[in-house]
């Protein structure tokens, strides 16, 4: 599909309506998620009253439901043919297989030193795990910390981003002082 289409209501409903009347995955406009999200944008951009908002508001939620079951239909589909075939998947799409994908290779690595008593790497697997650096928002003021890595962190002050060890961010993350930043984000 070559040409890049503006997307609406009607014309997300016939991608949707062809992919779930089809076994395999379809082959769609690879815009189609970006088209998507400006379109989203620029609806929640506009500023209604009265029924015009509650309408928009009705739209936005239709297309980000339609949205959501296209993308999990896609997925479901491409992750049930073995071997996966990637040819009709989007960007979007694959960057979500490869989570898959990378999954499966840790699961099998542990597996297959746990079998095979490689406790050397099981240990670096654990290590590694426990020593990784996680980028964290802070959502409150906190005074200075000591991270399990006995290096200080802080003071930080709500909106402050920075880069803690692992334990200490999900640590902060669950009393709600800060919360996980992605690279996509």
């Amino acid at each position: 599909m070559s040409e890049t289409k503006k997307i609406d209501v009607n014309s997300l409903y016939a991608i949707l309506l062809r992919e779930v009347e089809n076994d395999s995955v379809q082959e769609i406009d690879p815009k189609l998620y970006i088209n998507i999200a400006e379109f989203l944008g620029n609806l929640k951009s506009q500023d209604f009253d009265g029924i015009e908002s509650k309408i928009t508001s009705s739209l936005a939620k239709m297309i980000s439901e339609m949205t959501t079951l296209l993308l999990k239909i896609r997925i479901e589909k491409a992750i049930q043919s073995k071997p996966i075939d990637y040819s009709n998947l989007l960007d979007e799409e694959r960057f979500v297989l490869d989570s898959e994908d990378e999954m499966r290779q840790r699961k099998e690595t542990v597996l297959s030193a746990t079998l095979n008593g490689r406790l050397k790497l099981l240990e670096t697997v654990a290590e590694n795990h426990r020593s990784r650096s996680v980028v964290v928002r802070f959502l409150k003021p906190i005074d200075q910390i000591v991270g399990t890595d006995l290096h200080t962190y802080g003071p930080f002050d709500a909106e402050d981003v920075a880069t803690l060890p692992f334990e200490n961010a999900l640590a902060l993350i669950a009393k709600k002082v800060a919360s996980k930043i992605s690279w996509e984000d």
